[in-house]
């Protein structure tokens, strides 16, 4: 991030302070990569989906709670006990235990001899300020494989935010190598026009000439002129869209619209027919294949995620707690702490269907996606094979228009020899004047169409990102 955003700061500098210098595709991929807010927030889910994988993987690992309770109560009360006599054991029998030393009366009824006096008692307790506080562990044992398999679907949700990065840089490469190159076709077809209207202005003093002369009609000036104006409303024309292109490079690549920036000339090597069809090419590297295949393993993880509820659950406690508080007679009654240690076990039962019937959605979710990535993977190689062919056809019609340039401007320069010497009418002339200039604009055309394709074509083979 860093480097992009170096990059993209030098480029910025370089259209402020040197103008001469224009922009190259590469630099302006750099800048629209670094501009988009939509490739910003993928970012932001990746960082999103890597949190919520450490979350996950904290489930391994024992969950420690602290508890403390700190309170002050008014609540108090008293205990009464009823006093009375207390026997003294002082007499020894014959096996040598201690009785109490009574009398037994005629009736039956028993006299202390000796004893104690034992007074009424009331004891007092009061609540007032209380704390208990105490930390606890659990380590779960075993959850059915619901935590390893969080902890994988976790995983998978990462790698999918990661390819949705991917994804994303290819879309935006792909919108700015197509604003790229409608700026080089506009400056292109602007260059065009002006050599056809230079040629018609030659042509129109030559013609204007011989008019004066009387050695051409009013008719042969109209003509020209007709086709000399055709020239510079097609100048204006592609002034006009050669700004809005800017204006567009400009919005992608995160500039002012008025920025006033320049693109490079179209003299990048130009892709090869045969790189084009190679047959190495495959679907396996896109990122939508990835994302297909984790999103098929999501489904299947998440059968065995349902499944984790129909298996047990174990898991080892352990708990230190203390209390300090009330009083009693006076006196401290709480002052101590405790130690417990458990081991928990929970087995579901699954009487009414739920837990079963929910495994069943879970398997064919799972058979949907699989369904849904080999139509999906079909489609992507049927787009691949498509991208191949446009590339091919693309690189035919830049070696076709080639020709037809060559040989137009060849028929042109014969025609001006034959006009010269009267052996060809105005109106050939012209005719011939107008072939080149179409031929110029249709190379023109296919050698941008060119580029495109084969940008689409990496991005069809998942190989945009890495070139």
């Amino acid at each position: 991030m860093k480097r992009t955003f170096l990059i993209n700061i030098l480029a910025v500098a370089s259209i402020s302070t040197a103008a001469a210098q224009p922009l190259t595709l590469e630099q302006c991929r750099t800048m629209a990569l670094a501009h988009n807010k939509t490739l910003s927030s993928a970012k932001l889910k990746m960082e999103q989906s890597l949190y919520d994988m450490k979350s996950y993987r904290a489930n391994y690992f024992p969950q420690i709670n602290l508890m403390a309770t700190d309170f002050y109560s008014t609540a108090k009360g008293d205990l009464s006990i009823a006093g009375g006599h207390l026997p003294i054991y002082n007499y020894v029998d014959a096996n040598g235990q201690y009785l109490p030393n009574v009398t037994v009366n005629p009736d039956g009824t028993y006299t202390l001899n000796q004893y104690a006096d034992f007074p009424d008692q009331k004891i007092e307790w009061k609540v007032k300020n209380v704390f208990m506080g105490g930390i606890s562990l659990m380590q779960p044992l075993y959850a059915g494989g619901k935590i390893s398999t969080a902890y994988k679907m976790s995983q998978l949700g990462a790698q999918m935010a990661n390819e949705n990065i991917r994804l994303t840089e290819e879309d935006i490469i792909v919108k700015t190598d197509e604003a790229y190159y409608m700026v080089v076709r506009a400056k292109e077809m602007g260059k065009v026009a002006q050599s056809y209207k230079a040629l018609l202005e030659e042509l129109m003093k030559n013609v204007e000439a011989a008019f004066r002369h009387g050695m051409k009609t009013r008719n042969d000036v109209m003509k020209v002129q007709v086709k000399l104006n055709e020239a510079t409303l097609s100048i204006q024309k592609t002034d006009n869209a050669h700004r809005l292109a800017l204006m567009n490079l400009c919005h992608l690549t995160g500039m002012p619209l008025d920025t006033n920036i320049e693109v490079a000339e179209d003299n990048a090597e130009t892709p090869s027919s045969n790189s084009a069809s190679s047959t190495t090419l495959t679907v396996t590297s896109r990122p939508e294949y990835s994302i297909l295949q984790n999103r098929t393993e999501l489904a299947r993880q998440n059968v065995k995620l349902t499944q984790s509820d129909h298996l047990p659950n174990i898991a080892l406690g352990a708990a230190y707690n203390y209390a300090n508080g009330a009083e009693l007679a006076g006196k401290r009654l709480l002052d101590n702490g405790s130690l417990t240690v458990g081991i928990a076990v929970k087995m579901p039962i699954d009487i009414f269907g739920g837990a079963t019937n929910k495994m069943r959605s879970a398997k064919a979710a799972h058979q949907i996606a699989l369904l849904e990535q080999q139509d999906l993977t079909e489609q992507m190689q049927l787009e691949l094979q498509q991208c191949i062919n446009n590339a091919d056809e693309a690189a035919e019609e830049v070696r076709l228009c080639e020709t037809a340039l060559s040989q137009a401007a060849q028929n042109m320069q014969l025609s001006k020899q034959q006009y010269e010497v009267g052996f060809e009418t105005l109106s050939d002339y012209l005719e011939a004047q107008a072939e080149w200039q179409q031929c110029s604009a249709n190379l023109v055309n296919a050698r941008c169409q060119l580029h495109l394709a084969y940008t689409k074509l990496l991005k069809a083979a998942g190989q945009l990102t890495q070139q």
